[in-house]
């Protein structure tokens, strides 16, 4: 490919990453830029974090940076890596190293000062891209073609690369729908399947790290229909995929001008019940805010499909009340049920994919409704109720005679029933 030279002197001439390079780069040891900077830059991506690979032990590196003046972390040491924080920039530097023993999950490494040996090691030829000072790049595997073509390929032999850490099992996937152009590699493909069971041995947090980056991917529906297909997904979620549920959602992000939503796409892509939510939770080691998405876009998805419609303006607003807005709308797109909502609700739905809604929030509290003679108690939540309803029947107003007069008619119908 047409190395963009001038971007990649751009990156390298960043200040901090300068005064980095010129403590780590000379008097015997050799430090350059290694692998998604480098591969970024090519491409004219946007490039935030630069790691750095270098001749230099991670004593040497730890020393030298420490008489610069800069902040040292060993945050990967036994693995070769420190990092350096130049003018709170923080950049990863490793030594180079060799695999000398490794289970599928972890690796003894021995350093040494061979760039080609370091760069035969990593997983991708387009991640084994390495820069210097001057801007030139290093490609010891055809990373430079592959990254061309948008081929992503493993170095040397993909079963033994797979067999070193199965993690790359996924990333294999998550570059393919990140960087990849036409059909996946059809030899990385096999050794995947093949290598499959070694998922089982894998972390939920880091299966949990791959499947974020994957679905919030461009090529993301492409590549969860191959990981069906060869039944990897349903491995990792040990339970059902609907890839069709999840075109419907990409679908509606893409019309909409939305930002893929990983959360949304996997709530889409993994659930029928709200009890899924749980299930993936476990699986994938889920935050309890991202759990409690995806229970939302379940229960609403289901509560859709038991429903018929047609569906209002105020049905929409009334389920608003109980899901986020941008729920309410991802899920009548995910569950294709836009057909069967009225004019008005249609712009309300398109209003809160674009942003651009005011969602009316109910302004009537259960203090309100004591404060109208209403004894504390199970009627409190009964008259709220009441008036919520007649509160979205007359439009969502929000001047205070009419909450006064649909709080009062609430409460007296309460006393009448």
């Amino acid at each position: 490919m047409t190395i963009d030279r001038a971007a990649v002197a751009a990156l390298v001439a960043r200040p901090a990453l300068q005064r980095l390079l010129a403590v780590l780069d000379g008097d015997g040891e050799t430090t350059w830029i290694v692998g998604g900077a480098v591969r970024d830059v090519l491409i004219g991506r946007q490039v935030s974090d630069v790691d750095c690979a270098t001749t230099a032990t991670p004593e040497e590196t730890m020393r030298r940076a420490g008489e610069a003046g800069f902040r040292v972390v060993p945050t990967g040491i036994d693995h070769g890596t420190v990092t350096v924080i130049v003018e709170g920039t923080p950049f990863e530097v490793t030594s180079l190293r060799e695999d000398v023993e490794t289970d599928g999950r972890r690796a003894k490494v021995a350093f040494g000062r061979d760039f080609a040996a370091d760069a035969r090691r990593r997983d991708f030829t387009m991640n084994a891209l390495y820069a210097d000072r001057t801007g030139q790049v290093h490609d010891f595997v055809g990373g430079l073609t592959d990254l061309a073509a948008r081929h992503v390929r493993f170095i040397g032999d993909p079963g033994q690369r797979i067999a070193e850490d199965y993690l790359r099992i996924l990333r294999f996937f998550r570059f393919h729908a990140a960087y990849g152009s036409g059909d996946i590699d059809a030899a990385g493909f096999t050794a995947a399947v093949r290598a499959r069971s070694g998922l089982d041995l894998l972390s939920h947090e880091r299966l949990r790290t791959e499947i974020a980056k994957l679905l919030g991917a461009a090529r993301a529906l492409e590549t969860c229909r191959i990981m069906i297909d060869a039944g990897l997904l349903q491995r990792i979620f040990a339970g059902v995929t609907h890839d069709i549920r999840l075109a419907r959602l990409v679908a509606w992000e893409a019309a909409f001008g939305r930002r893929p939503d990983p959360v949304l796409r996997l709530a889409a892509l993994g659930t029928d019940i709200p009890e899924d939510a749980a299930r993936l939770r476990d699986r994938l080691r889920l935050s309890n805010v991202e759990t409690r998405r995806i229970h939302a876009f379940a229960a609403l998805v289901e509560r859709l499909n038991g429903t018929a419609g047609p569906w209002s303006l105020r049905d929409l607003r009334a389920l608003a009340l109980f899901f986020a807005p941008e729920i309410v709308a991802a899920a009548f797109a995910a569950a294709a049920l836009q057909a069967d909502i009225d004019t008005r609700g249609r712009d309300f739905l398109a209003a809160v994919a674009r942003g651009e809604a005011i969602v009316p929030v109910f302004p009537l509290s259960g203090e309100e409704v004591v404060a109208a003679g209403v004894p504390k108690g199970p009627r409190v939540g009964a008259v709220l109720a009441a008036a919520r309803e007649r509160w979205l029947d007359e439009d969502c107003p929000a001047d205070a005679a009419a909450l006064e007069r649909i709080l009062q008619q609430a409460v007296a119908a309460g006393r009448a029933g």
